[in-house]
């Protein structure tokens, strides 16, 4: 009724109603005439009965173009399935197909053949008798996409090519396809192809058999030729070597310098930029210094064209002509970089109103292109002025590129920042103004860009701020600091980018060895459990976990600690939202990961094992998987008490879990909690052993003082043979012990786990636990005539190789009692076999 009354049907909404209707209809009308007529699907059918060799066949000979593009890209599937075939059958109707093909066949073909040489489905010496000839046949295709393709393979094939086959096949047709008679393309494809034949054939060959031609494409009528060329003597240079770059490649490039056409002087110039370590110092300042300078005058007045290329390539230039700039020189050019550092920023100013109001929107790119190249450079430039000279050369430079309007720029200089500061080293000091700004910038790139090295940033504000750089005085060197992180965190947070949010979050965990302690804990702790609490992002959460752990292992105060304690088991481990309490059990798991054993055990042992009882399964199945490093936390026998509770706990999930996967889990669980060692406290057991030492000695001296009043003769042997025999005894069972209660563990578990008996567990909890486990203790006891102590079954009940049972507390019970009967027979038996032995003493000694 609600949707009837808001719809309007008046006769204007009617007629557009209409008009939308009309619309639907004339989009869906090509759609319904794509579709396949009978006749069509008859023509695209393929018996099935035919081979890959023949279907490709087939459809190369009568199929559609669509269908042949498809056995194209197959083909290096069936040169790995059938070479020999392939080569007889389909690759010469492929060949046919090509000359007749359209560009996606072309396009298709020419990655497949590249394919089929990386995939080495067939020797080189048959791969370019059979192939080579029909890539060489496909360069000069008039669409230039599919001729740069084909050219792409071709230099490819020729790293592989040997150097007959590349001389006869690809050099020698070279010389008439750069012929002036020859179409544009031809030539193009011939600069490029030599560019990569420089590389494969000695010096002496090259010079004899394509400097020639080289020189011929360099003075080609057309620029683009030119340009090509110019390009290519990079890779030619350095195949022939210095001397000959230096007599044949260096006159062509100043000549080309000077051409008419900008794109060549450019290429030119960018040629000559990228050579510059193989000119030696006389070719640098007699040659390279004054074509340099030309360009630098020319490129504000006459050719503007250079001007981006020239501020991209600026800092290799000032540090490559180092050696041979006069004082002027080097002055020169540091102006030449402030002003291109401001280009187009002059309106600041009050300078050139008029005529930064004529400019285009083409001109205001160039200028921001320009700008960014400078930022790009400045860590080249610190290093040209030298970074004792920053302060008074460049750090104006330096603030005008970290606020200028654009953000390229700006990203750029973040991107920077980090080197800069290396640079600057002791006199980091300097920047921290712009450090604050690029934190507080308002484009989310800026800060994404500055954090990446934003704890290296930091440490080297802290340890090189000036004269006070001490622990003490962390924030007087970048007092504005904390406000500008925190304002960058919270703008993160609001934005949508949550991997930027992530990432700052990640980086804030240096924060503990910049500022002081109560600043993280007032400033920046809370925060992170509050993102834990509120942020909705699973992995921005668990970095604001990860960070806050970090945050309070620095943390000394013991009340702030336990306050932050009790908070993250109150709110994550006891909240109301069943994420709150996963992420409880991510925060333990990074506890466990920064923390010692000790620690965990102390406060987050028992609370993780509540979440036994958590309402939600998902709870209780990561708790599961979380089980195995839990109980790695534990020492015995100091843990003993928690190792009770951890088991108690698994017993319960058996016996009451109704969830199927969380169940199954539990029994994979419990497995591999039966093959984990427990790490023993050495101390620990060391006391213990002592007292136990301690507690026999007393015994043994009342049963001494007693036989030495009734007879003072045999009172000496009496002590000795008694001593030797709970001695012996004492030290059989302890290794017989450990074999038994393993034994014993490894039953208990796959009983418990695996057996079906165990399904219906949970309705009788405690009789089938305590019987199965006394049953258990009672068998190994038949078996093995020992004396047990309490204290050494407690070291059975962990053993030796810390693989720990399960058992409950009324079964623990059960047991001990056994144990300590047999104590007392075995005692029992020790005492009438002494006295028989005094006996027997006493008559073979009248």
């Amino acid at each position: 009724m609600v949707f009837f009354a808001r719809m309007d049907f008046s006769q204007g909404n009617l007629f557009g109603y209409i008009e939308d209707l009309q619309e639907l209809t004339i989009i869906e009308r090509p759609v319904r005439r794509s579709l396949k007529t009978p006749e069509e699907i008859e023509r695209l059918t393929v018996d099935e009965e035919l081979n890959d060799i023949e279907r490709a066949v087939y459809l190369l000979s009568s199929g559609q173009d669509i269908q042949g593009t498809s056995v194209v890209a197959n083909l290096p599937v069936l040169m790995r399935q059938n070479p020999a075939e392939t080569l007889r059958r389909v690759l010469p109707k492929i060949r046919e197909v090509l000359h007749v093909a359209g560009v996606e066949m072309q396009l298709t073909a020419a990655v497949s053949f590249l394919t089929v040489l990386q995939d080495e489905s067939v020797s080189i010496h048959t791969y370019s008798h059979s192939f080579l000839h029909i890539i060489l046949q496909n360069l000069e295709h008039r669409d230039a996409g599919v001729s740069n393709a084909w050219l792409e393979t071709l230099l490819a094939v020729i790293e592989a090519l040997p150097k007959e086959t590349i001389r006869h096949e690809i050099l020698n047709p070279l010389v008439s396809k750069t012929q002036i008679s020859q179409s544009l393309q031809s030539r193009l494809v011939s600069c490029k192809i030599m560019g990569k034949l420089a590389y494969k054939f000695e010096a002496h060959i090259v010079k004899r058999e394509i400097l020639p031609l080289v020189k011929s494409l360099c003075q080609d009528v057309e620029y683009e030729v030119r340009t090509c060329m110019c390009r290519q003597l990079e890779h030619i240079a350095q195949g022939i070597g210095t001397e000959l770059t230096k007599t044949v490649v260096l006159p062509e490039l100043v000549e080309l310098a000077r051409d008419e056409g900008s794109s060549v002087r450019l290429a030119a110039f960018e040629t000559i930029v990228n050579l510059l370590d193989m000119f030696d110092a006389d070719d640098r300042s007699q040659t390279v210094l004054p074509l340099v300078k030309s360009f630098c005058e020319k490129s504000f007045k006459a050719d503007e064209s250079i001007l981006v290329s020239l501020s991209f390539h600026l800092g290799k230039l000032c540090n490559g002509l180092y050696g041979i700039f006069t004082p002027e020189q080097h002055l020169r050019f540091l102006e030449f970089y402030k002003k291109l550092s401001t280009l187009g920023l002059q309106q600041e100013n009050g300078h050139n109103d008029n005529q930064l109001q004529l400019q285009t929107l083409e001109q205001e790119k160039k200028y921001i292109s320009v700008r960014k190249n400078c930022a790009y450079n400045f860590p080249a430039m610190i290093v040209f002025v030298d970074p004792k000279n920053f302060h008074l050369e460049l750090y104006s430079i330096f603030f005008c590129l970290c606020h200028d309007p654009e953000v390229p720029v700006r990203y750029t200089m973040a991107i920077s920042f980090y080197e800069v500061a290396k640079l600057l080293n002791s006199g980091v000091y300097t920047i921290h103004k712009e450090l604050v700004t690029l934190l507080q910038d308002e484009s989310l790139e800026v800060l994404d860009a500055l954090v990446g090295h934003l704890p290296e940033i930091l440490e080297l504000m802290t340890t090189n701020g000036g004269e006070n750089s001490g622990s003490e005085s962390k924030l007087l060197s970048i007092p504005d600091l904390i406000p500008a992180l925190t304002t960058a965190e919270q703008r993160a947070a609001t934005s949508l980018k949550w991997r930027t949010h992530e990432k700052l979050l990640q980086k804030y965990a240096c924060l503990p060895h910049i500022i002081s302690s109560d600043q993280i804990y007032y400033r920046f702790l809370h925060r992170m459990l509050t993102i834990i609490l509120t942020n909705n992002v699973l992995p921005v959460q668990k970095a604001a976990a990860r960070t806050l752990c970090v945050y309070l292992r620095y943390n000394r105060k013991q009340e702030q600690r336990h306050e932050v304690i009790q908070k993250l088991i109150e709110q994550l481990g006891q909240g109301k939202s069943y994420w709150n309490r996963l992420r409880f059990l991510d925060t333990c798991e990074f506890i466990m990961e920064l923390f010692s054993k000790s620690f965990f055990c102390k406060y987050f042992f028992l609370p993780v094992l509540e979440l036994t009882h958590d309402p939600v399964a998902n709870v209780r199945m990561k708790l599961c998987y979380l089980l195995p490093k839990v109980k790695s936390t534990l020492k015995i026998p100091s843990d003993k008490h928690l190792l009770q509770q951890l088991e108690l706990c698994i017993r319960k999930l058996l016996c009451q879990e109704k969830d199927k996967d969380v169940l199954t889990i539990v029994k994979r669980t419990v497995l591999e909690l039966d093959r984990m060692d427990i790490s023993l406290d050495a101390e620990q057991l060391e006391k213990e052993k002592q007292q136990s030492e301690g507690r026999s000695t007393n015994v043994n001296d009342k049963i001494f003082e007693k036989k030495r009043r009734d007879n003072k003769t045999s009172s000496v042997l009496a002590k000795s043979m008694t001593l030797s025999v709970s001695g012996s005894s004492s030290g059989t069972s302890a290794g017989k012990e450990d074999k038994k209660s393993k034994l014993v563990r490894s039953q208990s578990f796959s009983t418990q786990a695996l057996h079906p008996k165990y399904s219906n567990i949970d309705k009788c909890p405690n009789k089938s636990t305590a019987t199965g486990y006394t049953s258990s203790i009672s068998g190994m006891g038949k078996s093995c005539m020992l004396s047990f102590t309490d204290d050494t079954f407690r070291t059975r009940s962990t053993g030796n190789s810390g693989n720990a049972t399960f058992p409950s507390s009324s079964s623990l019970t059960t047991s001990r009692n056994s144990f300590n009967s047999a104590d007392q027979k075995n005692n029992g038996n020790k005492e009438s076999q002494s006295r028989k032995m005094s006996i027997k003493n006493r008559k073979s000694n009248p």
